[in-house]
């Protein structure tokens, strides 16, 4: 078998929300360069005998590619590991490149995002009936820039459900955008280290979110989760409703015709 570079999602933080095809690639990795300011330690744990571990938290891009591109020459298997989803935020795509021109091939294991790891947290269904059909996910620019056709307050002015990454260091300015974009008061809550042993949630609305996480000192690492989903009346689904009929039940109305 031809060998090859994996990009792996770690998931959100508890270490058994790795996938099991992620942790079987990861127990036979030679080399592991791991996102450390994000990703838990304790995923080497499964890893064999005489692994050799880097914390990509102090690497460039250019230091991860020569790691990658030392050990590849040498026949050996390089795991990548991200946090939540390597496709969300992970900046991937400037790796892939690279060993595009490196002529090493590689592959991408997804994970469990942070996102749905959060909506856990509170307990909570994006996706209600008659209330949002719609994820956004997204971010308020900080030091890296927004598309201005993506600004905040036009994204909240959809009035679909939204998780915001790498945000809450701005919660005053994040309120503010959502207030200009929902026009209205809405459920928030801001999730820290979703299924981490120290995980932290807060729940209020754009009225007093911003003082609540203050309260709770939650300044990193967080998801803030906006929308009626997570404190409203909705429709039920009726994928369950005993009158409705799929390719795989008869409603209880064509049952009694019949």
């Amino acid at each position: 078998m031809t060998n090859k570079v994996y990009f792996i999602g770690a998931g959100p933080g508890d270490v058994d929300l790795i996938t099991v095809k992620g942790r079987n690639i990861l127990s036979s990795a030679d080399v592991v360069i791991y996102a450390g300011s994000l990703v838990s330690r304790e995923h080497m744990n499964c890893c064999k005998d005489g692994v050799k571990v880097y914390n990509s938290a102090s690497m460039t891009l250019k230091e991860v590619i020569e790691v990658i591109n030392k050990y590849y020459s040498k026949d050996k298997k390089v795991v990548r590991l991200h946090t939540g989803d390597p496709t969300i935020y992970g900046a991937i795509k400037e790796q892939m490149d690279e060993l595009d021109k490196l002529n090493i091939p590689y592959e991408v294991i997804p994970g469990v995002s942070s996102f749905t790891a959060a909506a856990a947290a509170i307990k909570s269904e994006f996706t209600l009936p008659n209330v949002s059909q719609t994820i956004i996910l997204t971010r308020i620019e900080g030091r890296t820039p927004v598309p201005e056709n993506e600004s905040l307050e036009k994204l909240a002015s959809i009035g679909a459900s939204m998780a915001l990454f790498l945000s809450v260091s701005m919660i005053d300015k994040v309120v503010e955008r959502l207030r200009k974009g929902y026009g209205r008061n809405v459920p928030v809550a801001v999730i820290q280290k979703a299924t981490w042993q120290d995980e932290k949630c807060v729940v209020g609305t754009l009225d007093d979110i911003v003082e609540k996480v203050k309260s709770e000192n939650i300044t990193k690492t967080a998801q803030i989760l906006v929308g009626d989903f997570i404190h409203c009346k909705y429709n039920k689904s009726l994928l369950y409703d005993e009158n409705f009929t799929h390719m795989y039940r008869k409603g209880k109305d064509e049952n009694s015709s019949n």
